[in-house]
């Protein structure tokens, strides 16, 4: 079984995070510099321009990049930091085994073995249990060619169904509500719109903390004069400075945007030109929003009536509006459903295909565009592609070189997946990039189900808390020690460039996944030398599917400095804003209302369990942090998760700023000291979730997921907070009491 060889502490004090506070060689050490490098950011779908500085195989510094349109030289405090977990201490630098005998945990190995017991195993549990009892889990900040060499080699190497990816716990509930109102899986604009529009309406996303660089887009629209509306449970910095601050409770967004489309509708707010040429379903759209009154919906959602009226009235009577939302509306158990509620008041105001004009997923993970369009989502062949539908599977094959056959029908979402692991129906598993002892909910129960695993083999390049029960550990390529491309949140597919190679024995991912392909007898299907042949095979295999990259070369999207799929061939300009002319990219080239009824969350409070809970990232920190919890400079940001709680239900619970709460859910608890602020609605709590083991968030939230996009329901779940140590939690009245709305936040 993949149970751990030590205890976490001892793992930790051998493999980290350990700190890494200086470039090779100090700050001081006044190193030559041997060339400097254009690439990217490792981290969100921003995917800004930097440019490292490399001295003996090894990044030692950078320097801004003003030339790349999309950040010109800008950079978070990530973006800053990211070159120092190159040459960290923690680093894989050999294969591993697991061997509880060592005091190390694991023990060296060759290349050799470690290779040749993967194959062993997966062989083994397939000969007894089946193809699809042997799983793959990958990741989104891995690269295009990456992403879809593992799709390809899921299917045709492991010859398995179920392979899924952490753009699971990210954009999907965004990508299936495109793909139903519009055909296609992209953001509607660039980001250049974003400074044209009269009104920017900003939903479930802390974009000054998580996505600084577009924080200066909406800063120039308001500079010249929009309105900017943010809707969150939490006052975030960029509602600070803005026109309405919509405090919705968590789990109630449907609602908010029922209510003004209610409102757009009774005050005929409305572009009745572009409903009629461009849309259908409008019907059924209004027949769902016709009780949501803004009144009805002030007492679901907390935000006062005349306030959700004035929203409208904004985004309805403007000429031109962005929308732009992320995961705070997304990562629920109705995500779709709250993404199809935001999509209708751009449609009944006619808002896109045109500057300034759009409805927008922020995109949070690295390459979480391109990674959610070639092939290693469990549904998804590349191109965006249905792999359950016959023409696209012929195509797929023909690409390949294999019978259509061959290649296996759907498989299971990532959270189904760690479920059947824990059902014992799924015996093995490989990860490449993902941590879902961290990033998955409930993840006490993801523990278990690693633990009941035959066979578990990782491929990352830190030892993450997910990589402890491993059997085999296949040390892995950064970002900078490969070449590829990458697609960021605006659509636009960018090249990065290699800076440096592995070190020690540490290999190219993809390198590791054809060496493996080779041993499982499918070497027919990956001989590359390099990863542009790689990218050659994926134009092949894009070409006539909604995610076109046909007339995309590695030479135009490095000169062009990106080009914006679809470019569907050669000299084509590429698409930097979608739907110009009305044109959608459903057969009859229109897009589709949704009625959406509100229905509450999976879980909701009660007596015992009175208090919301929502989670989120800090400015400093990424995803499961096995990246950013290794460089001091960010830990010392934020060194620890914190409960961000109001001063009314702080006093409630009996509890000040610094002092420990503990907060418990149906699933686990976690004490952790309080953040009492102004800043968050007193019914509420709110916990960051980038730390492992008794600081993870996760031990709280729900395995309820979105029906259609299988999203889990990060941000919402039902918990009691109380002072840690004492007995003394709070009720469900004294939640409710203070402010019965969000009347008394800032706006």
């Amino acid at each position: 079984m993949a149970q751990q060889p030590l205890t976490d502490d001892e793992l930790i004090a051998r493999y980290g995070p350990h700190l890494n506070a200086e470039p090779p060689g100090g700050w001081s050490a006044g190193l030559e510099v041997d060339k400097t490098v254009k690439t990217h950011c490792c981290f969100c779908g921003q995917q800004c321009g930097i440019q490292l500085k490399v001295h003996d195989n090894e990044v030692v510094g950078f320097e801004p990049w003003y030339e790349f349109p999309f950040n010109e030289g800008k950079l978070c405090p990530k973006g800053v930091k990211r070159y120092l977990q190159g040459s960290h201490p923690d680093r894989l630098l050999h294969p591993m085994e697991r061997d509880p005998s060592s005091p190390d945990g694991f023990r060296r190995i060759t290349w050799d073995q470690a290779l040749d017991r993967t194959v062993a195993e997966i062989k083994r549990i397939q000969a007894e249990h089946g193809n699809d009892a042997f799983a793959m889990l990958s990741g989104v900040s891995l690269t295009n060619e990456k992403s879809y060499l593992i799709g390809k080699f899921a299917r045709l190497a492991l010859r398995t169904a179920n392979l899924d990816y952490n753009g699971r716990y990210c954009m999907v509930s965004a990508g299936a509500a495109n793909k139903k109102a519009f055909g296609v899986d992209r953001n509607s604009n660039p980001w250049s719109d974003i400074p044209l529009a009269d009104v920017v309406w900003v939903a479930g996303s802390n974009v000054a903390e998580t996505f600084p660089i577009t924080t200066s887009y909406i800063w120039r629209a308001r500079d010249r004069g929009a309105k900017l509306i943010v809707q969150d449970p939490r006052v975030v910095p960029l509602a600070r400075t803005g026109h309405v601050f919509l405090g919705v409770r968590p789990g109630t967004d449907s609602a908010l945007f029922g209510a003004v489309l209610n409102t757009l509708i009774r005050n005929d707010w409305l572009d009745h030109d572009f409903i009629d040429a461009h849309t259908v379903d409008f019907d059924h759209a209004a027949a769902a929003a016709a009780d949501m009154t803004s009144q009805w919906a002030a007492g679901v959602t907390g935000v006062p009536a005349a306030r959700i009226e004035e929203a409208a009235e904004i985004w309805g009577t403007s000429a031109t509006g962005m929308l732009l939302h992320a995961r705070g509306i997304e990562q629920q158990s109705k995500g779709t459903e709250n993404v199809l509620s935001a999509i209708n008041i751009g449609l009944a105001t006619g808002k896109f295909g045109k500057p300034g004009c759009g409805v927008s997923t922020i995109t949070g993970q690295g390459n979480g565009q391109g990674g959610r369009e070639h092939g290693h989502k469990c549904d998804q062949l590349p191109g965006n592609r249905d792999i359950r539908n016959p023409e696209h599977r012929a195509h797929t094959a023909a690409v390949w070189g294999c019978d259509e056959s061959e290649i296996p029908d759907a498989g299971i979402p990532a959270l189904e997946i760690i479920e059947a692991i824990h059902a014992g129906e799924i015996k093995g598993l490989l990860s490449i990039c993902f941590n879902p002892m961290v990033s998955s909910p409930d993840s006490n129960f993801t523990a278990e189900a690693l633990d009941k695993l035959e066979y578990y083999g990782v491929i990352d390049f830190f030892l993450s808390e997910s990589a402890h029960h491993a059997d085999i550990v296949l040390p892995g390529s950064l970002h900078e020690e490969d070449e590829g491309t990458s697609t960021s949140g605006e659509g636009r597919i960018i090249k990065i460039n290699p800076a440096v190679d592995p070190p020690g024995e540490a290999r190219r991912d993809w390198e590791i996944l054809c060496d493996l392909a080779e041993r499982l007898d499918a070497s027919k299907y990956f001989g590359y030398d390099n990863t542009e042949q790689i990218f050659e095979e994926l134009r092949l295999a894009s070409k006539g599917g909604t995610a076109d990259y046909s007339g995309a070369t590695w030479d135009r999207i490095e000169t062009e400095m990106g080009l914006f799929w679809p470019v569907p061939e050669e000299g084509h300009p590429g698409t930097p804003r979608l739907y110009e002319g009305g044109k959608f990219f459903h057969p009859d080239g229109k897009a589709r209302f949704h009625g959406v009824p509100f229905r509450e969350s999976a879980e909701v409070v009660d007596d015992e369990y009175p208090v919301w809970m929502t989670t989120g990232r800090v400015v400093s920190q990424y995803l499961s942090g096995t990246q950013t919890r290794r460089i001091a400079g960010l830990v010392e940001q934020y060194p620890e998760p914190l409960c961000e709680i109001h001063p009314v239900l702080a006093e409630q619970v009996g509890v000040a700023d610094g002092e420990l709460v503990t907060v418990s859910s149906r699933r686990g608890a976690i004490t952790l000291p309080a953040q009492v602020v102004t800043t968050i609605r007193p019914d509420t709590v709110f916990i960051p979730y980038h730390w492992p083991g008794s600081k993870a968030a996760n031990q709280l939230t729900n395995r309820a997921v979105d029906p259609v996009s299988k999203m889990p329901e990060f941000k919402v779940s039902a918990v009691r907070v109380e002072r840690a140590g004492t007995e003394q939690a709070v009720t469900i009245d004294q939640a409710r009491r203070g402010p019965a709305s969000t009347e008394g936040q800032s706006r």
